[in-house]
């Protein structure tokens, strides 16, 4: 059993930054691939970024490649996810997941966070 809790969210300008973290209680948090994914008002939840066990790998969704990244550090048991240059559309709740394997798909993650409000002003 994985309990995430996201913290870090909050009111930011566009072109602004945010670091959101994600902390996982157990001690086996490093045998699990972690995932970011958002859901904005009316719309279904979509995937943001992904991370394998190890933070060797990892894979953003093209509307914020480049933009945000996702990293984890296994000593601390959190996994984070920068977001730099942010647009008003980034604007949703984010949650964080954990997954036996790492994947894009929602439905491969067995542990989800409550989420955290990250709103984008113009």
């Amino acid at each position: 059993q994985v309990q995430l809790v996201e913290s870090g969210g909050g009111l930011v300008q566009a072109g602004g930054s945010l670091r959101l973290s994600c902390a996982a209680s157990g001690r086996t948090f490093s045998s699990y691939a972690m995932g970011w994914f958002r859901q904005a008002p009316g719309k279904e939840r979509e995937f943001v970024a992904c991370i394998k066990r190890s933070g060797g790998s990892t894979y953003y969704a093209d509307s914020v490649k480049g933009r945000f990244t996702i990293s984890r550090d296994n000593a601390r048991n959190t996994v984070y996810l920068q977001m730099n240059s942010l647009k008003p559309e980034d604007t949703a709740v984010y949650y964080c997941a954990a997954s036996p394997r790492v994947t894009t798909h929602s439905y491969d993650y067995n542990y989800w966070g409550q989420g955290t409000q990250v709103t984008v002003s113009s």
